[in-house]
């Protein structure tokens, strides 16, 4: 039970990133950064945001349907968990590399905390999966 609350948690926040970052170009206004003449490289950031948004929307949702269900098997579970585990560790790493938000230092370090404890969580449920299925 615990590997599905620790899993599902992660998935709900793995979600939440996935619809905000849906508007996060007009919330930011991306486009402002960007001459107004090129057209393409306008649809190209929007085409690769809405790509990322939808990943994370989707492995999110991989992530609690393959836990809760019955019909899931230990191999399909442990590879949606290591693909969540591997992005947030990519997401917390460059998060300290090279660090968003870095005009508020409360929005920067708070970032991080969420991106590392989502991460804690996934990797978390990930361990407790492994070790369930070795001690069958």
């Amino acid at each position: 039970m615990l590997i599905c609350v620790l899993t599902t948690i992660a998935s709900i926040v793995t979600i939440g990133f996935g619809i905000w970052h849906f508007f996060v170009p007009t919330i930011w206004h991306w486009h402002s950064y960007i001459d107004s003449k090129a057209t393409e490289l306008v649809r190209a950031i929007q085409a690769i945001n809405i790509l990322f948004s939808l990943s994370l929307v989707l492995i999110g949702l991989m992530n609690i349907i393959l836990i809760w269900s019955s019909e899931s098997n230990r191999f399909s579970i442990l590879i949606v968990l290591s693909v969540s585990v591997v992005l947030w560790v990519a997401r917390s790493l460059l998060q300290i590399a090279y660090p968003q938000g870095s005009i508020n230092p409360f929005l920067r370090y708070g970032m991080l905390l969420a991106f590392v404890l989502v991460t804690i969580l996934y990797l978390g449920s990930f361990v407790l999966t492994l070790a369930k299925n070795a001690m069958l």
